[in-house]
Order: C-alpha cells, then sequence, then structure tokens
C-alpha cells in the first residue's frame, strides 16, 4: 500500500515540478542556481573522489553554483542536512537512497517545493517505484553482481557445495543487498552458498572482520567483496587467513588495481563514479535552465576492469575512474 500510494504522490509532484521548473531565469547567467550535492558517506571515503571531481566540473559547464555535504551515512543527519536546504530554499538537490524508506518522505517533500532530485550512486531497491525522485545515475548491482560472479565461477572453477564470502561495508543498504543478490544468484544455481558480513568503512577494522571470518570458515573457496572497502583489503585478508582462494570485487581504488596488475585479484565491477557525479548535477541544472527532464542513467553497465583493461584505469584512478 506504502509504494503504491508513493507513486501516486510521485505522479501529482512530478507535474507540479515540471511546469515549475521551465520558468525558471531564461537568460544566460545562472551563476544564481544553487544546487545541492550530498555524498552519502563521511568525507574520508576514497571512492567519491571522482564523485566530487565529477560534481564541480558539471558545475563549472553548466555555470551554476554548487555546495556539497556529508552525510556520514547516518540517516537522521542526511534528513536534517535536506531539511536546512529545503528551509534554504535551494534549487535542485543530487543525492543518495541507500535506505528505501529513510529518505521517501524528504524527497518528496522536496519535490513539491518545486526542487527536482536526481539520484546518484545509490537509487531506491524500487527505483522510480519507490521514491518520488526524478532520476538515477549510477550502477544497476543485480546485474552486475550476477557479471561478476559469473566471471569467478568460470575462471576458478567453482563448483556445488562451495562456499563464498561476500563482505560490504553496510549489509542493510540498498546497494549491498542488491550486489549480494546478483552475486548469489550466480553462486547459488551453481549450487554454492554466500554469506554477507558488514566490515565498515574503515580498512583496518574491516580487514581484522575479514581475516577473522575466514580464520573461522576454511572452507571458504573465494571472496568477493561488494563495496570498495573490503574488496581493498580482500587480498590482504586472504593472506593472513592462510588461504590460497581466489579474489573479486566492487569499485576502483588504487589497492583493487595493484592487486588487479599483479594477478592477485581476478576482476572489479567497474561503476565509475565520475559520471555519476557529472550526470546528476547536470541533468538538474539542465532541467532547472532548460526545462529538460532527467532520465535514468546506468554508470558502467556490466564492465569489469581485469588484467586485459587495467592500465586504463590506473591511468584516470582517483581522477575520473
Amino acid at each position: 500500500m506504502k509504494k503504491i500510494i508513493l507513486m501516486a504522490l510521485c505522479a501529482l509532484v512530478f507535474s507540479f515540478t515540471s511546469a515549475k521548473a521551465i520558468d525558471k531565469d531564461s537568460d544566460n547567467d545562472w551563476s544564481d542556481i544553487n544546487i545541492l550535492f550530498l555524498i552519502w558517506t563521511a568525507e574520508d571515503v576514497e571512492f567519491f573522489v571522482p564523485s566530487i571531481n565529477g560534481a564541480h566540473d558539471a558545475a563549472e559547464d553548466q555555470g551554476i553554483s554548487m555546495y556539497m555535504e556529508f552525510g556520514d551515512s547516518d540517516t537522521a543527519k542526511t534528513n536534517d542536512i535536506l531539511e536546512t536546504a529545503i528551509a534554504n530554499e535551494v534549487d535542485g538537490i543530487a543525492m543518495t537512497v541507500w535506505d528505501d524508506d529513510a529518505f521517501d518522505e524528504i524527497v518528496c517533500k522536496a519535490m513539491e517545493a518545486g526542487i527536482p532530485v536526481v539520484l546518484h550512486n545509490i537509487d531506491d531497491s524500487q527505483r522510480g517505484k519507490g521514491n518520488c525522485r526524478m532520476a538515477y545515475v549510477g550502477q544497476f548491482f543485480i546485474e552486475t553482481g550476477e557479471t561478476l560472479g559469473e566471471r569467478m565461477i568460470a575462471e576458478h572453477g567453482l563448483k556445488a557445495g562451495d562456499h563464498v564470502f561476500t563482505p560490504v561495508e553496510f549489509p542493510e543498504a540498498v546497494y549491498a543487498v542488491q550486489r549480494h543478490e546478483g552475486v548469489n544468484n550466480a553462486i547459488t544455481a551453481m549450487g554454492g552458498t554466500t554469506e554477507i558480513l558488514g566490515t565498515g568503512t574503515d580498512h583496518s577494522e574491516a580487514l581484522n572482520i575479514m581475516v577473522q571470518y575466514l580464520l573461522g570458515h576454511p572452507e571458504t573457496k573465494a571472496v568477493i567483496g561488494l563495496g570498495s572497502t573490503p574488496t581493498s583489503v580482500a587480498v590482504r585478508a586472504v593472506e593472513e587467513a592462510g588461504l590460497d582462494i581466489p579474489v573479486g570485487g566492487y569499485d576502483i581504488t588504487p589497492e583493487i588495481l595493484d592487486n588487479i596488475a599483479n594477478g592477485s585479484l581476478t576482476a572489479t565491477v567497474d561503476q565509475q563514479p565520475y559520471h555519476q557525479g557529472y550526470m546528476s548535477v547536470t541533468m538538474v541544472a539542465q532541467y532547472l535552465k532548460y526545462g529538460l527532464l532527467p532520465a535514468d542513467m546506468n554508470t558502467g553497465g556490466t564492465g569489469l576492469v581485469d588484467k586485459s583493461n587495467v592500465e586504463s584505469a590506473f591511468k584516470w584512478a582517483g581522477i575520473t575512474r
């Protein structure tokens, strides 16, 4: 029932904001347009550096103003940031919905106030049916999980009865649930099992958690990290646990690329965070300027970075990759 009501409200809100957005300033000076770009984690999470670069580049290219906030993976703090933005009559918002329910009301409130909202990085699990947002720029998680799981099976001969460890920063977050669903689809289809475990974003803490898990589960046949933090430390965790098993995962960091290059990590899913920052801000800006409607965009598709293409990723790591 909640989803049905929300869908109806979204339709009404969308109609309202569509009319309002086109009435924005029609001259060529757009500097008074002010957009909030909201990162859902802490400021020191390195994955988002390319996304931040993309957002800044988009603001410059569009000639608009943008300010940035960090939610510290805290739903209450994030909602407070958004309430303040709405009260201050920000023109547009580019943000992340990592919880299926925590931001439904605030996004609808923004849209009702004529403030367009475009999501980046993580969408509602029901996509546009589950949130009032106008569009989503980011990875489609289930599809990429299936691709990665199938690659690990094919390359390492995983078979029925094999157990795969799938650590992730925040197991209840939408991205984690859906990535795990995709990986689990592939692994269970061949008769294997998976287990998800939370690591947080601190690399030292994540390493310790993963080592302890592997020591307690020596039957594990592979590790597939479902986020940048566990994937970054997975090879070290396997080594410290005294195991010799394959590793794959998600996202691009210097550690991940080094491990791909030296052959200790099979492949990682590239979600191209620069595009997520650049295109979400661009879509909001162009909607406000010209009334052009934002549209969902799958960044990175189901592409994998492995030894065959790691050099390109090295060149732009931390900048646009």
